[in-house]
Formats: C-alpha cells, structure tokens, sequence
C-alpha cells in the first residue's frame, strides 16, 4: 500500500500545497493566493479533501509556514503566527486550524528553518555543519541548520529584520523597523522605494547595486556571526543569478580581509543559490514529517 504525506510551504504571497510519496515525488500540487486566513486555509482543507477522496490517504502534515510563529509546545498558542506585518494573519492558530479541519498531525516550522533543513537533506548544505537558508521574496527570512537540526532558541531566528545601517540614500519600507534587511532589499520593499516591481526594474538599475551590497552586509553579519560553511539565497529576488557574485564582491569588501578562510575555500563556495530550484520550502514541510 502506497504511503502518503501532506506538504505546505505556505508563504506571504501563496501556500504551496502537494501530496508525495515516500520518493519525494509531487503526486498533486495546487498553490492558492495567500488572502484572509479563513478564505485561504479554506481553500488549502479543500485541496487536501479532495486528494484523500481520490484515494491518497495520509495522517501527516509537514506545514513550512512564514512567521513569526510560535513554537513552543508548552504554549497555549503552540502553532500559531503571532504578530505579523502580513494583514490579518497575526495570532491565527494555523496548525490547529488544520489539524481540526483534517483530522491529521500537523508538524509546524518556520518556511526557511524547513528549507534550510532540506538543502541539507538533498541540496546545497549537504556535507556540511552551519547552514543559513535565506529567502529573498516578498519579505526576507532566514532559517538555520547546525548538524541537521534547526536553530530555534528563545524564538527562533529573524534573520530578515537584522538592522544594516548605512543605507541611507532609501528609505526602507519595513513597518516595524524602516532600515532592516526586509524593508530595503525585499522584493516588496524594492517596488516600494523604486515605484516599480523588481521584475521591472532595468539591469543596470542603481537598486540592484544597492541590492548587492545590503545582501553583502547582511552575508558579512552572518559570517562573523555563526560562521557558515555554506550560506543559501533563495527567493524570488535571487532568480536574477547574477547577482551572488555581485553579493560575494560587496561580503569581500566588507570584511576586508578579516576572516581567513580555509585553504582552498573561497566566498564563492560559501554564498550559494539554492540546489532545490525552488523546492526548498515544500521539501522541508516533506522533511518534517518523513
């Protein structure tokens, strides 16, 4: 008998929800607009309802969710988003939300902590020990990985609101902390300070310079910080490849020298794109419950 698992990478733009077998294949995928929490995990239980009436059973969910989140079992609010600059998502329950509508175990991890787990699985962090995993889409995120396991800590980590001073040329669109990673080099905050999508924006833009070098500071924070061996940029922000050569340039120029790298180990084996095209966050929700 087939075994099957249930899989959201659920985003500030869409969730991305599918069903896979036990090979990490995608039998079903169906990716729903991220509106109210009620229209949207609606049409999400929808989704699952009907793979399990074409015969996919499962009893497991993996949920890769944006955040901040709250995950600590012994809270009486254990699964659910907390205060958010998302409208209306702040404090919704989304695991037990689920778990009710589904009658299935809802495993919950921030989107980049499972992402980071699955570049370590099966992508770009295999081999190594320190994993970071940031996302540079409609927000910024970042998860990371020591040995396998994900850094929660007190919370866990919010990469994407660590302050870079320096930039004041723009003026970030952050709603909590105007000039943090978030609201100066998001895909969001981009449109924002620019008037324009990112997409939109010619090659030889002034804004993909600026990019460059708050992701370079951000990469010089991360390295001095917990010394990755490997640091993954994901997102759609980063389908424009050429900019991690122009991210490593700007992560040289900042650290000016100061870290000496093993012998044979460059930046450019350190700050890398991600090796699951895209699949990150929806392999991770696979990765917390196989």
């Amino acid at each position: 008998m087939s075994e099957y698992f249930a899989a959201i990478e659920a985003g500030g733009t869409k969730f991305d929800c599918a069903i896979l077998d036990a090979e990490r294949r995608i039998l079903a995928e169906r990716r729903i607009e991220t509106v109210l929490p009620e229209e949207t995990l609606a049409a999400v239980v929808a989704f699952f309802r009907e793979q399990r009436d074409a015969g996919r059973m499962f009893k497991q969910l993996g949920l890769a969710s944006f955040g901040p989140l709250d995950l600590n079992p012994a809270s009486p609010t254990f699964g659910s988003v907390t205060v958010t600059p998302k409208p209306e998502w702040s404090h919704t329950p989304v695991k037990q939300m689920l778990e009710q509508a589904l009658d299935c175990a809802v495993t919950i991890e921030t989107d980049v902590n499972a992402a980071a787990i699955a570049e370590h699985r099966w992508g770009a962090a295999r081999g190594v020990s320190v994993a970071v995993y940031i996302t540079i889409g409609t927000g910024v995120g970042g998860g990371v990985v020591v040995n396998g396991e994900p850094v929660h800590g007190l919370i866990h980590p919010e990469i994407g609101h660590m302050l870079v001073p320096g930039f004041d040329e723009i003026k970030g669109a952050c709603p909590f902390h105007g000039n943090c990673l978030e609201g100066l080099a998001s895909g969001a905050s981009m449109a924002k300070i620019w008037s324009m999508p990112a997409t939109d924006l010619p090659l030889d833009h002034r804004a993909w310079d600026i990019e460059a070098k708050v992701l370079g500071a951000m990469c010089h924070n991360l390295m001095t910080v917990l010394s990755p061996e490997r640091i993954i940029l994901g997102g759609g922000v980063m389908n424009r490849t050429d900019l991690i050569p122009q991210i490593v340039a700007a992560t040289e120029e900042r650290l000016n020298n100061y870290l000496c790298l093993p012998k044979g180990k460059s930046l450019s084996d350190v700050i890398v794109g991600t090796g699951l095209e895209g699949r990150a966050g929806l392999f991770g929700a696979y990765a917390l419950v196989r």
